[in-house]
């Protein structure tokens, strides 16, 4: 039994502590164990390193007077692990709390000296952040619907000009067949055939309140149908010269700028029917676009150079 916690607390140490650029000695190793109540020799330190590279934990050996020795490959490199954090830290569906929970999971995968560093780089944007923890919820329930082929129920929410959630039409309950789960623009989605639209939409899932999976079997994808055609039919990101914007906008808009925004974007009322909201926006014709398809309902007020760029595209339409 002894020997058994010897070796699974000399694999913990060299795994927690060590990398190319921190490796230990066996000495070191040794007071390790000490630290615990368990007393050894070198050589059976040695035997019990060569003992869990048979196993295939690769354990590298720098020779020298004192030899030093460190985890090499990993489950995941350390630059894996940080497109992974990377991921999550821009993941505008995954809440902070989820965040910092993940990253630190993720940076189990790595020794202690890295995972330090990762720490260091983390930040995570609150303002940005899904607030609906209930989301982990959702998405395994739509896995589960996909596979069991059935389909959901669920009510879907809105912002109100006051920044409040209210469920649409008033709570009225969609039932859904959902196909598949996408990612984009930093949001997820689900994409199905919707009973009351009679045709197949897509719903952000952090919109997404009180699932469940019904009894009654999903419809049928139709023939030839593909997510990735839908997809490239229905988003579209672009970027350009990053502007703080004024931008003057009908009441009924507050959700679509939230969505694109996040929550804590700063609004104020500018009349009965209108409020003004202040965001960051990449210039570009994209923009320009996205303003002009609310038909009026939404313009732009500041700086000069973004109501200038508007005006010139619509010139370009005339």
């Amino acid at each position: 039994m002894n020997s058994q916690k010897r070796l699974l607390l000399t694999l913990k140490y060299l795994w927690e502590k060590t990398d190319e650029e921190h490796p230990v000695t066996l000495k070191e190793i040794g007071e390790y164990l000490q630290q615990n109540g368990i007393e050894t020799t070198r050589k059976t330190l040695q035997a019990d390193i060569n003992l869990l590279t048979g196993f295939g934990i690769d354990i590298i050996c720098n020779h020298s007077t004192q030899n030093q020795y460190h985890i090499g490959e990993r489950v995941f490199e350390v630059p894996e692990i940080k497109l992974l954090v990377d991921a999550v830290q821009s993941a505008r569906f995954i809440t902070a709390k989820k965040s910092k929970t993940l990253i630190k999971k993720l940076s189990l995968f790595v020794g202690e000296p890295q995972a330090d560093i990762l720490k260091r780089q983390l930040y995570v944007d609150h303002r940005l952040k899904a607030g609906n923890e209930g989301i982990y919820f959702t998405v395994d329930l739509i896995h589960q619907a996909i596979r069991l082929k059935k389909r959901v129920t669920f009510q879907y929410y809105y912002y109100t000009p006051n920044k409040k959630k209210e469920l649409k039409h008033n709570g009225k309950v969609y039932v859904f067949s959902p196909f598949a789960l996408i990612w984009n623009d930093d949001s997820y989605y689900v994409i199905g055939y919707s009973d009351s639209h009679q045709k197949i939409v897509k719903f952000r899932i952090d919109r997404i309140y009180g699932m469940k999976i019904s009894d009654k079997f999903a419809e049928r994808k139709p023939e030839g149908f593909k997510v990735s055609d839908y997809f490239s039919q229905v988003f579209s990101m672009y970027e350009g010269t990053e502007s703080e914007i004024t931008l003057l906008c009908e009441n009924e808009l507050m959700t679509y700028v939230i969505d694109r925004f996040g929550e804590g974007v700063p609004v104020t009322p500018a009349d009965e029917d209108h409020f003004s909201a202040t965001v960051k926006v990449s210039l570009s014709q994209t923009f320009y676009g996205w303003v002009f398809s609310f038909g009026g309902r939404m313009k732009i007020q500041a700086p000069q150079e973004a109501v200038d760029g508007f005006q010139n595209l619509l010139q370009k339409f005339q």
